[in-house]
This record gives structure tokens, sequence and C-alpha cells, in this order.
């Protein structure tokens, strides 16, 4: 096998995000469920036999070592001498947009290399070198829409019925690193219990599911919203505007892209015209990772 080539590396979207306290090294307890969606970057990989890594900037130009040449290293630890690639990355899903663009184009590569390397490593252990590099990575190693707990290493596969949903990116982006160190950011919401959203998104399944059409979307709310939009009003201005078109609006993860769910039906919506700037896409959620079974 001498190369890969068009290897998805989907965003998620977070239906909500809790913070529930705070450890005493400072990192955030969270619980949140995590959901996949086609919203791509896309990336080539291909061996290289003189040991080194090289990274094409296919479309946005990325920071000289982003995480996916960090992936690419932690994992070469376990390959034969001058065992080496170039990782070609085309980038679709924006940057500080709450959606894990980075942390999946990580997951893709440790999965790719894996198998260009012939390394075949298990699962377990690609996720032991992927939460090194973020905590998101190992959701997208495992594949599967989730309930997360704990800082992000406790993962339990749940189901999510199909649906549709519009997201929408402004210009700006965010810090999560000003989110999570803002002193007026809540840090103590009830720890909530995972077969109470189980219970709401059994409810799309009903047989009028449009009846119920923002249930999951509902249970909880994002505690790191409020911080965002006092820091970034353009997240304020992105839920007006779906909210003007009728469309319950929350922010993913720790912004600024915000999301609604979509009226059921296979044709995309139609939306206003959004101001100059802003990424609008109406997106699929996904019920696996399109590299599902790559690592076991």
């Amino acid at each position: 096998m001498k190369a890969i080539y068009d290897l998805p590396a989907p965003a998620k979207l977070n239906l909500f995000l809790h913070i529930t306290g705070r450890r005493e090294d400072g990192y955030h307890l969270l619980q949140s469920v995590f959901m996949l969606i086609d919203w791509c970057d896309t990336l080539h990989v291909e061996l290289r036999s003189d040991g080194q890594l090289s990274r094409e900037d296919l479309t946005t130009e990325l920071p000289p070592d982003d995480l996916v040449l960090r992936a690419a290293r932690a994992l070469q630890a376990h390959a034969a001498p001058g065992q080496g690639a170039h990782i070609g990355i085309a980038k679709q899903v924006p940057a500080q947009a709450g959606m894990g663009g980075g942390s999946s184009d990580a997951a893709t590569c440790l999965l790719a290399l894996n198998r260009l390397w012939n390394l075949n490593l298990p699962l377990s252990r690609l996720a032991e070198i992927g939460v090194k590099l973020g905590a998101d990575v190992p959701f997208f190693l495992g594949g599967r829409n989730a309930w997360v707990e704990g800082i992000g290493e406790k993962i339990s596969p749940v189901n999510i019925p199909s649906a549709r949903f519009v997201v929408v990116k402004p210009p700006q982006g965010l810090d999560t690193r000003l989110i999570f160190s803002a002193p007026d950011l809540q840090r103590a919401t009830p720890v909530a219990i995972i077969s109470g959203f189980a219970a709401d998104s059994e409810q799309l399944e009903a047989p009028n599911p449009e009846s119920s059409a923002f249930k999951v979307l509902d249970f909880g709310h994002n505690d790191l919203q409020p911080v965002a939009q006092r820091l970034c009003p353009a997240v304020t201005e992105a839920i007006e505007w779906l909210g003007a078109q009728g469309l319950k609006a929350r922010m993913t993860g720790s912004g600024s892209s915000v999301f609604a769910k979509m009226p059921q039906g296979p044709q995309e919506a139609e939306l206003a015209e959004a101001p100059t700037g802003w990424q609008v896409r109406q997106c699929s959620n996904l019920a696996v990772h399109p590299l599902w079974g790559w690592a076991t």
C-alpha cells in the first residue's frame, strides 16, 4: 500500500454542553452529547520511505505544526525505521468553531497511518495516543455518537435518530481558553443522566416526529454560550438570524458556530441571505464515522 486518498474527517456538534464542576488541577468536568455530521475535511496520505513527515495544505493554510503532524509523529514511534508520510489536507470545517475539526483530522490521520504503515494497533492504543493530542480525538476514533463525561475521556455510545441541521459559522472565532478561564462561567450545572437524554431522543422516532422535532435539541443547554456571546457578539447575531426564520439555535462546543435542527424532509430548506462572510451549511448527522471499523 503506497497511498490512501479521500479520507473523510467529519465535524461534530455538541447537542448540549454542561459544566458540572472543576477538578483541583483546573480541568473542568463536563457532560455533553457529541454528534457526527457530514461536514468533512479530506485527507490524503502517501507513503514516504525516507522517514520524513510532510504536509500539504490543499485549501486553507494551517499552522506549521498542527495536530495532524503531531499525530503522525506520535504514531511514527511505533513504525519501522524509514517509514514516513506525505499528508495532504483539504480543510472545509472552519477553525475556532466548536466543531472539532482539528481533532477529527488528527483521528483520521491516526487511522490512516495505522493502515498505511501496517501497524495494526488496536483502537484502544490509538485512543491512548489520541487523548494526549486533544480531548476530542478519542471520540472521533471511537466513531460513534456519544454521551461524554469527565474531562472528555468517558465516552458512551448513544443512538441519535437521523435529522437535518443548519450550521452557521460567523467570521469571528473564539479561543476556548478565554471561555474556560472566564470568572462568570457557570461551573455547577447539576449532573444529568444518560437515560434522560435517551428518552428524549427516542421521541424523534415516534409516529409523528415533527411534534417532537426539538426534543433532542431541547435537552439541557450550553454553559459556555453566555460567556461566548459576551466575548463574540456575532454568536448572538447568528442565533437571532436563525430565530427570525423560526429555528431554535444553540452554540456548539466553545463556538463560535451555532446550529439548529431543520424541519423534517429530504430537501434543503430555503433560508434568508446570510450576512457577508458567514458560512452557512445544511448538514445531516451520521450514525457512524465513515472510517468506522478501520481499527478494532
